[in-house]
Parts: structure tokens; sequence; C-alpha cells
């Protein structure tokens, strides 16, 4: 008993000394941590308090009344969502047109990156980023336009290279066929560039010796690649996936809103369009809000779930 004791005595003291001493590096570092008081300031006050306004979905909010004087009318907005005729097809577009975007884009700026560093020419190799990176800078508005312009049925390139091959040309934009792949291969052709950035740095950082190792052992590029590259970046490739899992609900509104049109409403029409649509158009605030609340809490499910399978299966996680 007396050797118990004395050891739950030596790990009291060992745990003491360590939280001292986490303290008093707190402590030498306390100017740094003043660094951190804008950033803390920002997001206590842009996100943090206008948190206060989701109470606007249990509501039947009049702007004269304000949000403590509006009537409170408990779930009745989310029983309006479920049973409306407007919000699960529009659920089903998002949930259509986010997961293409995560198929499809999510491996390009990965394989972008890659090939970025295999080229050799440095001229080429930087010509290459900046045009790959420069439509991330630009807005939709001007892309909607640009995309729009070269898809047009009358003096776009691509329909006068159909009419060229014989064919007739097409309404892209007007067609239900043609607008989520337009969806997609836009977004892809905006984020590629800029999202390669990260997988680049990643790269970088990989430790030279391995692919020296590699070149002793007579591996190509490709076996380097598979063997070396790709392994080492995993872990920044599952922590960007766990958040593209969880920006699945955030549909880009302001692509979809350049885009959108009448004609393709119907497989276009997503959450975001939808609830500016409710919010600001028709001024049902309470309603717009649950809508927004419902899409954060399935956000939040989703990033969860997604950061749980990625902490068994592969260790790496964000918490």
């Amino acid at each position: 008993m007396s050797k118990v004791k004395s050891m739950e005595k030596m790990e009291r003291k060992k745990r003491k000394k360590k939280d001292i001493s986490i303290l008093q590096q707190y402590y030498k570092c306390r100017y740094l941590f003043f660094l951190l008081i804008p950033t803390i300031v920002y997001f206590v006050i842009f996100h943090y308090v206008p948190m206060y306004g989701v109470i606007i979905a249990f509501k039947e909010f009049y702007p004269l009344k304000g949000i403590m004087g509006s009537e409170w009318i408990g779930l009745a907005n989310f029983k309006k969502l479920f049973t409306g005729v407007y919000f699960l097809p529009v659920l089903r577009n998002t949930l259509i047109i986010s997961f293409a975007k995560l198929i499809v884009g999510f491996p390009m700026p990965i394989i972008l990156s890659i090939l970025l560093n295999e080229v050799r020419c440095k001229w080429f190799k930087k010509g290459v980023q900046t045009i790959a990176y420069l439509p991330h800078f630009i807005g939709w508005v001007l892309l909607a336009g640009i995309v729009q312009q070269v898809l047009s049925p009358s003096t776009g390139m691509v329909n006068y290279l159909i009419q060229q091959f014989g064919g007739e040309p097409i309404f892209f934009m007007g067609s239900k066929a043609w607008f989520r792949p337009i969806v997609v291969l836009s977004s892809i052709w905006r984020n590629c560039g800029w999202q390669s950035v990260i997988f680049m740095a990643a790269i970088m950082g990989i430790d030279s010796q391995l692919y020296e190792a590699a070149d002793l052992d007579g591996a190509g590029r490709l076996q380097k690649i598979m063997h070396v590259t790709l392994p080492c970046i995993i872990p920044t490739i599952i922590i960007m996936f766990i958040f593209a899992i969880g920006g699945v609900m955030n549909d880009d509104f302001d692509q979809i809103y350049n885009m959108l049109n009448a004609r393709v409403m119907s497989v276009g029409d997503v959450i975001g369009t939808y609830t500016y649509r409710v919010g600001l158009q028709q001024m049902d605030y309470g309603y717009a809000t649950a809508v927004g609340l419902f899409k954060n809490v399935i956000a939040l499910i989703l990033i969860t779930t997604s950061n749980f399978f990625s902490r068994k299966l592969s260790g790496s996680s964000l918490w």
C-alpha cells in the first residue's frame, strides 16, 4: 500500500510540474498571443454574435417587432420545410451538383500539382501555374458571362465548331441535360489551380532523400509518384477531403445564381438560390433561416462523420 501511495504521489508531482511548464511556456509567448486578438475579435463579432439570429427560425419574424417581439412558433417553419413541394427537389439538386463537384473536381488539383512537380522547364511551369490560378481571382459574374458567351448557340465558339462538323447548334445553358455538367466543369476551371497550391506545398515538403533513394533503386517517374509522392501527401489529401465533405451543402450561390435561368430551374435550383428567393424576395425570413439552419446542421454531421472515419481508417483527422 505504501508503494502504491508513493507512486500516486510521484504521478501527481509529475502532472503538477507538467502543468506549470505549460503555463510558463504560455507566459513566455504572451506577446505572440496578443497577435491573435484581432482574429478572435473578428470571429466573435462576425461569426459568433450573429448566431443569435438563428432564433428567427423558430419565430414568425416581423422586422418591425424585432426578434424578441415576434411570435414564437416552435418547429412550424421546419414542418413547412419538409412538407412543402419546393424544398426536396432543391435539396436533391444541391446534393447531385455538390457530389458531382466532389467526385470529379476533388482529384483534379492533386493531379495538376503532381504533373507540375514533374515539369523541369521552369518558365513553362510558371506559365501553366499562372494560367491555372488566374480564374480564381475573377468573380462569377464575369466568369458566368464568359461561359455563356463561349457556349452561345448563335455566336459561341463551341457551337461554331459543332456547325463546322455538320452538327446542329445546342443551347447549352438552357438544356437540362447540359446544365449540371457545365456547372461542374466551370467550377473545376475556376478552383482547380488555386486548390493545387496546397498540394504543391505538401509536395515541396517531401524529403528529397526519399527521391534519391528511389533513384538508387532504379525507380522511374511514375514509380516515384506512386511510392513516394502520393504516400507523403496522403495526410494533406485526407484533411482537404474532410473539408470538401463538410462543404457539400454549401452550394456555390454566386455561380448558380449567375448561370441559372427559367429553362433549367428544375435541375439547377439549389438551397442557396432557394433561400435567397424565399428570404429576400418573398421576405419570409423565419422560413429562410430554418432552411439555412438545416443546411448547417447537415454540414456539421457530414464533417464530423468524415473526420471520425478518417481517424479510424487512416489515423489522420482534423481533431
